[in-house]
């Protein structure tokens, strides 16, 4: 079974420094030197991806987008801001999401056709969401988890690939990430990000084996986690961090493990078939 493999382009450094830090800090070099060592992992192992790519990335670094085009891989849109919808109007989500894609489609000459929202909050409340990108000529989305979890999920929700009937003669595909419940607990494991950087590769291994034998497995991961440098931290910002633990807790989350990413990705590649989510959404309906 093809499996999908994806990439949410963003910088996590200026995003910390933003949610974090409550300093405003442009997306920095370290995205396109982690993005580029992806690009040359999936072509060592012949393997084309979907990269949801956040508009200010796009803004600052064009040259990798075309990069990532020019590759084959297929792109989605991320957002502009890495705002999550639920902190925004109905009207700036539809600006962040028309901005994006015109952006990239004027990059790359390529229709874009693909969302997947910052921290997956497509959530109950933010269903409205789905209608706006069908308006907007998004075909499908990628951003449902399908379990509740304290930063998003949306508990019980289809955990296959379906379609949205929106009403008006509007529909929509979407394509839930890959969830695996933890018996006896509320929780779960969801294939990629944190979970494969927590989790020794078995066991991430042993999850996408599970999920396969019914449904295709969605794999997600940042350029951050493929990246070695880690965000200077000056003396006005220790004072910031020391009085929160949550943002001590966030910045080494942010730096939690990411060695090992690259050699689980490799291995994850070698034993099983990946490729763009457009290409599992096709050999899913033909099934």
């Amino acid at each position: 079974m093809l499996n999908a493999m994806s990439i949410d382009v963003e910088d996590g450094w200026s995003i910390f420094s933003r949610d974090c830090l409550s300093k405003g800090l442009e997306p920095t070099e370290a995205v396109v030197k982690d993005t580029e060592k992806i690009l040359e992992t999936l072509s060592d192992h012949n393997v084309k991806a979907t990269f949801f790519v956040l508009g200010n990335v796009a803004t600052r670094f064009p040259a990798l987008v075309k990069r990532i085009a020019a590759a084959g891989h297929e792109l989605g849109i991320h957002g502009f801001s890495h705002s999550q919808i639920f902190r925004l109007t109905k009207e700036e989500f539809r600006m962040e999401v028309r901005r994006t894609k015109s952006m990239l489609e004027e990059l790359t000459s390529v229709g874009i056709v693909g969302h997947r929202a910052p921290s997956f909050s497509v959530v109950p409340q933010t269903k409205w969401s789905l209608r706006t990108l069908a308006e907007e000529g998004i075909t499908y989305d990628s951003s449902i988890v399908p379990c509740k979890n304290p930063r998003y999920g949306w508990k019980g929700f289809n955990k296959e690939i379906c379609r949205i009937d929106l009403g008006d003669g509007l529909s929509i595909v979407e394509v839930p990430m890959s969830f695996v419940p933890i018996p006896m607990t509320s929780k779960g494991f969801v294939t990629g990000g944190g979970y494969l950087r927590r989790f020794p590769y078995f066991v991430s291994h042993a999850v996408i084996k599970h999920i396969q034998r019914t449904r295709p497995v969605i794999v997600y991961m940042h350029p951050y986690e493929f990246g070695k440098e880690i965000v200077p931290l000056s003396m006005e910002h220790l004072p910031i961090i020391s009085r929160c633990w949550a943002r001590w807790l966030a910045y080494w989350y942010l730096r939690m493990r990411r060695h090992t990413v690259p050699t689980k990705v490799k291995k994850l590649l070698s034993a099983f078939e990946f490729g763009p989510i457009r290409s599992v959404i096709e050999q899913w309906f033909r099934r």
